[in-house]
């Protein structure tokens, strides 16, 4: 459910739960991609300039080869149990 449906836009990376703020980094990309694909890690997003780590509801709106390695600009709304529900990510520096 959707805690208050409030859409918000914030900056900063997509990285995978097992490395949480160490993945908010260009170079981290292909780390990334391989705990999501091959440990099971989830995506999360980890906010600039606080490095707060944001679990995200719907996984699926994560393209992992335009999204990942860069910073990014994430539009959603947080759910009511804290997730991230994403509507759209794009490159932070267009």
């Amino acid at each position: 459910t959707i805690a208050d449906n409030k859409t918000m836009t914030w900056t900063g990376w997509i990285s995978d739960s097992s490395c949480g703020v160490k993945g908010a980094s260009a170079d981290h990309k292909a780390c990334a991609m391989t705990c999501v694909k091959t440990k099971g890690a989830s995506w999360v997003f980890v906010t600039e300039p606080a490095k707060k780590v944001v679990a995200i509801e719907n996984q699926d709106a994560i393209d992992a080869d335009k999204n990942l390695g860069q910073e990014v600009m994430v539009k959603g709304h947080m759910t009511d149990d804290g997730k991230l529900h994403v509507d759209s990510v794009m490159n932070a520096k267009m």
